[in-house]
């Protein structure tokens, strides 16, 4: 039996799309092969009209479709999957240590965090709100279960007022979380989560970290590093890290970081 991770993109979402689709070119050639109405002109303007729809609905499915497939935890490119244990890959949790992921959705990230050491605990933490409503604690508990891993558990929690103590943690991983958060201060939200990261502790946070969802990263960094965070880097994975400039392109995330270091 393999984990159900899911994917972002609601497989509903995308059957409506091309329903739509559907219906649109039934209704292009309604009013323009059939005649449909006996305005001559007036079916020329809804032809045109439904046909542009058609068009543009079409593009967005598959572009949508791209993004499904590519995104597919078992899927061919298995961008999450990559993204999972690339996220953990840069951090080191040992026996007897806690980590974190924020913004756990189906599981995968926290669960590969706990693959790492199966002495250590980790914990998942996510709202599971109506946007994703297919992710919720359930879906998580399953696929640990599943996968064979016992040192996890999964709590509901909001990443902007975290119910844990400053220093709290060990190891804090996230994965394309916090751009999703309606913030006019993401940097306020970064520091929220490094806040119960304990002294000597690492974390690893991938997002979309463009200028206009989280302001200027250099002067964060530096911010960082003067509060006396032992190392701090913003690595750019879209140079074959996790994905290809290319990849990254088509799927809309150039603006792929991941913010690592040492507290």
């Amino acid at each position: 039996m393999k984990p159900n991770y899911k994917n972002w993109i609601p497989r509903g979402m995308l059957f409506s799309m091309y329903v739509c689709a559907v219906i649109l070119v039934a209704l292009c050639i309604l009013f323009g092969c059939l005649g449909f109405l006996k305005s001559y002109t007036w079916s020329i303007v809804l032809f045109a009209l439904t046909l542009v729809l058609a068009l543009g609905v079409t593009v967005y499915a598959s572009w949508y479709t791209y993004m499904y497939l590519a995104f597919d935890y078992n899927g061919k490119k298995k961008i999450m999957k990559v993204l999972a244990e690339g996220v953990t890959s840069y951090v080191d949790i040992k026996p007897s240590q806690k980590g974190i992921d924020i913004g756990c959705g189906s599981g995968a990230l926290a669960i590969a965090l706990a693959k790492k050491n199966p002495l250590a605990t980790v914990i998942g933490l996510d709202r599971w709100g109506k946007e994703y409503a297919s992710f919720n604690k359930l879906l998580c508990e399953r696929n640990a279960e599943i996968e064979g891993v016992a040192n996890i558990s999964f709590v509901q929690g909001d990443a902007t007022k975290l119910p844990f103590e400053d220093e709290s943690v060990d190891v804090l991983v996230s994965n394309y979380v916090y751009h999703n958060i309606p913030s006019k201060d993401r940097q306020a939200i970064l520091l929220e989560s490094l806040r119960i990261v304990k002294k000597g502790g690492e974390f690893a946070i991938h997002d979309i970290f463009s200028k206009s969802k989280y302001g200027d990263m250099n002067s964060f960094i530096k911010k960082l590093k003067d509060m006396g965070y032992e190392s701090v880097e913003l690595l750019d994975t879209t140079k074959g890290i996790f994905m290809t400039k290319s990849e990254s392109r088509k799927l809309m995330l150039q603006d792929s970081r991941l913010l690592v270091g040492k507290k």
